[in-house]
């Protein structure tokens, strides 16, 4: 790949920089709460876009940015837009996704047709305290945007391995003007368009290799991007576990067999330690976990947790039998305990 796209986008990463950081501002001082897509549906009517905007949409907030040619984002129902672009576009970017970046889980599913072209579907956003700008590139087409990173490592997660990277942009515009900044990469090796990006393990494997995101956080969306190519999306993306989003699981699927589970250490630092769980016998199952002493729980994956020291409860979110849990020691490094039962 030669280094004129390269640079092409560099430039109007700026731009969408300052158009969103802009934005995003208004955003957090008007509507002052995230949407969750577990309540009631919103009932915006569909907005075709063909022009740069940011805002709120069904509750979910959105941006949409291109420098020229024809592209167009159109917002559906819920967390759902649908993008499509031709060779005439020279750039454009948009998505859904929140006015304020968390730990949160994101689910996310729908088509994403890049061809062989130069294109990326990823969750996206900023922190300040340092000033960070960060990927979770999902899928991509024939151009890895993190291409001239440094490599730092890699994480398993939500069913493939992501490699992790580093670059960074001297003196270049941000939602802050122009500044200098890391930004940081998770590149999936095993390419999707649809999961569950559980966004606190980047975190955690960002924070493992040296990379920590800031303490103030700007928005988080999940993005549809084009350079010189075309291609379409139909991306709905919502908060928490599971593939298929929205959700709506009237009954639980039954269970079956006795329930059993089984529980390993995993890896350790020297605050805190990862356990994994493994269920076996029914699908529908409810994991009592007891802690000791004062550890209390910092992360979890594949599973819905409640509770956050003491005794724990996890049941399933759509993504199997086998889920973990990050615990603070707190002075305490004893492997904690569990038992199961059926839902």
């Amino acid at each position: 790949m030669n280094d004129a796209p390269v640079q092409v986008r560099s430039r109007r990463r700026g731009l969408l920089r300052m158009l969103i950081g802009g934005a995003c501002a208004v955003a957090l001082a008007t509507t002052g709460t995230t949407a969750i897509l577990s309540g009631p549906a919103y009932a915006e009517a569909d907005r075709t876009l063909t022009s740069n905007a940011t805002g709120t949409h069904n509750g979910f907030f959105f941006s949409f940015w291109k420098d020229s040619g024809n592209a167009s984002m159109t917002l559906r129902e819920n967390g759902r837009y649908s993008s499509s672009w031709s060779n005439s576009t020279n750039n454009w970017v948009g998505g859904k996704g929140w006015s304020s970046g968390s730990r949160r889980t994101v689910s996310y599913s729908g088509t994403y047709n890049p061809g062989n072209n130069n294109t990326y579907l990823a969750l996206y956003g900023w922190t300040r305290n340092p000033l960070i700008e960060y990927y979770v590139v999902e899928n991509f087409g024939s151009y890895n945007p993190s291409s001239g990173a440094t490599r730092m490592g890699t994480v398993t997660t939500d069913g493939g391995t992501y490699d992790i990277l580093r670059s960074q942009r001297v003196n270049q515009p941000s939602i802050d003007g122009t500044a200098t900044f890391y930004q940081f990469w998770s590149v999936r090796q095993q390419k999707r368009s649809g999961g569950t990006i559980t966004f606190g393990n980047h975190m955690d494997a960002w924070a493992r290799a040296g990379l920590n995101l800031g303490s103030s956080w700007a928005y988080q969306v999940m993005a549809t991007e084009g350079y010189q190519s075309s291609g379409s999306s139909d991306i709905t993306v919502r908060e928490g576990g599971g593939s298929n989003p929205p959700p709506n699981p009237t009954n639980p699927p039954p269970g079956g067999g006795n329930c059993s589970v089984s529980v390993s250490r995993a890896e350790e630092w020297s605050d805190r330690f990862n356990t994994t769980f493994s269920v076996s016998g029914t699908s529908n199952w409810v994991v009592t976990i007891r802690t000791n002493g004062g550890q209390s729980l910092q992360n979890s994956w594949n599973a819905s947790i409640s509770g956050s020291s003491g005794t724990l409860t996890a049941r399933p979110n759509g993504n199997g039998n086998n889920f973990g849990i990050t615990l603070y020691k707190n002075g305490n490094n004893t492997t904690p305990t569990a038992s199961c039962s059926t839902g």
